[in-house]
């Protein structure tokens, strides 16, 4: 999910809620403590160099239980990340701490912004000396030429 697509969800929502991916719901006393942009340049196991920019969301719990975040609040702390800042309309990138900082990324199922899992990956596959996955097939469906073929009880066996 872009920027742009919260900023538009946003003003259709009376309650901002945040859910994990295996259904558990962020407490609704969480906050927003950053709004940013992130910017990682690299390079890869196959000699590329890459950026890679994301806006960054981060969500904490506090122990102020009567703490609610309303979509104005939200929509007004990214309207100012964005003049203050100069972010871009980038995907959204959500950090959220459980054992430890999780980085997720953000869907809305129409009710919920949903916390997706990310998996890393090799960017370089080609150059890396990873074998490329096999095609599976079902042994039934081989051609078989059926003059070479054994059968039960021809001693081929």
């Amino acid at each position: 999910m872009k920027l742009s697509n919260i900023k538009e969800i946003l003003p259709t929502l009376e309650n901002v809620e945040f859910q994990l991916e295996n259904g558990a719901f962020v407490p609704e006393h969480f906050h927003v403590t950053e709004v940013g942009q992130i910017t990682k340049n690299f390079i890869d196991c196959g000699g590329v160099i890459r950026t890679e920019k994301v806006v960054n969301f981060q969500l904490w719990n506090a122990d102020d239980f009567e703490h609610r975040l309303k979509p104005t609040k939200l929509l007004n702390i990214i309207q100012l990340s964005e003049e203050k800042l100069g972010i871009e309309d980038a995907e959204i990138e959500v950090e959220y701490q459980s054992d430890t900082i999780g980085k997720y990324d953000l869907e809305f199922n129409g009710k919920t912004f949903v916390m997706k899992s990310k998996t890393t990956a090799c960017l370089a596959q080609d150059a890396c000396g990873i074998p490329s996955e096999k095609q599976k097939k079902n042994l039934t469906e081989l051609n078989v030429n059926q003059a070479n073929a054994c059968t039960p009880g021809g001693g081929c066996c």
